[in-house]
């Protein structure tokens, strides 16, 4: 029987090889289209955030388009940086930028615990939307700890781990207890459930 397919409407590399790793065998993950222009993830949600990436690339594809995204909330920063996590050293900036801003803003601080949060939004042609969520529990360490993985796996120390950071996983570690590993395993679960997307 055929997989479902969906339309990644995720830009960045990273993401894609991730999702791609995690979805492998249950869905066939069709690129994005290379000429498609970026789209301003201005929602003010991750939910909302989600859905304007995938709403735009199922317009411009005919296709089911599926998107996350996904924030991490520290609980000494009130949450921060939140649904601004790509951006929270500012709009251009790197991976390693955000990280050492968010070591330094909990430099004092002996509350180190957070959790990610990702949501996933499938939109299909007709209209019709499905959210499937995944949440990590975790602290945030005191250095970087590994070279693997992006963004803040080098900091983000997961609870169901065994005191090793994402970035000193394997992938298949880290997808098995992840934020997004656990919301495209939902996502999946509701696939075949609904059968909310058909194969074509």
């Amino acid at each position: 029987m055929s997989l479902p397919r969906l339309v990644s409407a995720t830009a960045n590399p990273h993401k894609v090889a991730e999702i791609a790793d995690i979805l492998d065998g249950l869905v066939e993950l069709l690129p994005r289209p290379a000429d498609l222009p970026d789209v301003v993830e201005d929602a003010g949600t991750l939910e909302g955030n989600a859905r304007l990436k995938a709403a735009a690339v199922c317009v411009a594809t005919g296709m089911p388009s599926v998107s996350d995204d996904t924030g991490l909330f520290v609980n000494a920063l009130d949450g921060q940086p939140g649904v601004d996590t790509a951006y929270y050293a500012g709009p251009n900036a790197t991976y390693a930028e955000n990280r050492a801003k968010l070591l330094a803003a909990l430099a004092d601080s002996s509350d180190r615990s957070a959790l990610f949060r990702t949501v996933v939004m499938v939109v299909r042609p007709d209209g019709s939307e499905l959210v499937a969520t995944g949440v990590c529990h975790g602290t945030i360490a005191t250095a970087e700890l590994g070279t693997r993985g992006f963004g803040y796996d080098p900091i983000f120390i997961p609870r169901e781990g065994d005191g090793r950071s994402f970035s000193q996983m394997t992938d298949a570690e880290k997808n098995a207890i992840s934020h997004r590993g656990r919301a495209f395993q939902a996502l999946v679960t509701a696939l075949r459930e609904r059968a909310t997307i058909r194969p074509d």
